[in-house]
């Protein structure tokens, strides 16, 4: 029996609306988790009626990603984090939200998202729940920034999801205690490899970001289950056996997310 968790990815999306259904039912023939994320207010109250359907399996993280920040007014944001603040008990995250310099390039659009940044970050605090962190960017500098705003807003518990950043740079994000998610893109990624390869195990998770990062760039869409490349990619390159790494990731999931599986 496989038991692989997926901590990030988007079930709500219209890529899974001919099928939504059928592709959970695939996926808990082989997890044992999946974590949605909600990116906006719509987003997000689709997300919670996905884990209310399949509670115990569909777990869900709220957030605004940075690519939907310039678009909502400060009410819209101050009533969804009222949203988030009644769900509390519903959700095991917030996130994902942080720096996107891929889409965003306008200097004050920059300095919109990295004010709502920190102030998903406080809600976080408050909350008590830990942060998907979504820093993408040419080269390291979101990842770094990402970093030292986290660091700054004395943040607890935090996971970098996706990781695309050298090494060197998870064994800084490691030896802060934060967490770092690899998704099943590695086994097209160097970079990966060797981030799998040498940051501590009991700092690592594993996603999909399905519908995006499929590990088959020939496939339109990546699913939930393709975790599993993730799984294999880290047990060979720490040399370690599959059942091995499961364990390891299912004990990081539940000291995260604070669930028990």
């Amino acid at each position: 029996m496989i038991e692989i968790i997926d901590i990030h990815c988007h079930l709500t999306f219209k890529e899974y609306d001919a099928d939504r259904e059928q592709v959970i039912e695939e996926a808990k023939k082989i997890l044992k988790g999946v974590v949605t994320s909600g990116v906006e207010p719509e987003d997000a109250k689709r997300a919670l009626e996905l884990m209310e359907m399949h509670e115990g399996f569909v777990f869900v993280t709220l957030g605004l990603h940075p690519i939907h920040v310039a678009g909502k007014t400060d009410q819209e944001i101050e009533e969804y984090e009222e949203f988030i603040s009644e769900n509390k008990r519903k959700i095991v995250g917030i996130g994902e939200i942080g720096l996107d310099y891929h889409w965003i390039r306008d200097p004050l659009k920059i300095k919109r998202t990295k004010e709502v940044f920190v102030e998903f970050l406080g809600l976080a605090k408050e909350l008590d729940l830990p942060v998907v962190l979504h820093l993408r960017g040419t080269g390291s500098e979101a990842i770094e920034e990402g970093l030292k705003i986290v660091l700054d807003e004395d943040v607890r518990k935090a996971v970098f999801h996706c990781f695309t950043g050298k090494p060197q740079l998870a064994e800084q994000i490691c030896e802060e205690e934060y967490y770092i998610s690899l998704p099943a893109s590695i086994v097209r990624s160097k970079s990966m490899k060797k981030v799998a390869k040498r940051i501590p195990i009991s700092l690592l998770l594993t996603e999909t970001d399905a519908p995006y990062l499929s590990p088959d760039e020939s496939e339109e869409r990546n699913v939930p289950q393709h975790v599993k490349e993730v799984y294999e990619e880290i047990a060979r390159q720490r040399q370690i056996g599959v059942p091995v790494a499961e364990e390891e990731i299912e004990r990081n999931f539940e000291r995260l997310f604070e669930v028990e599986l």
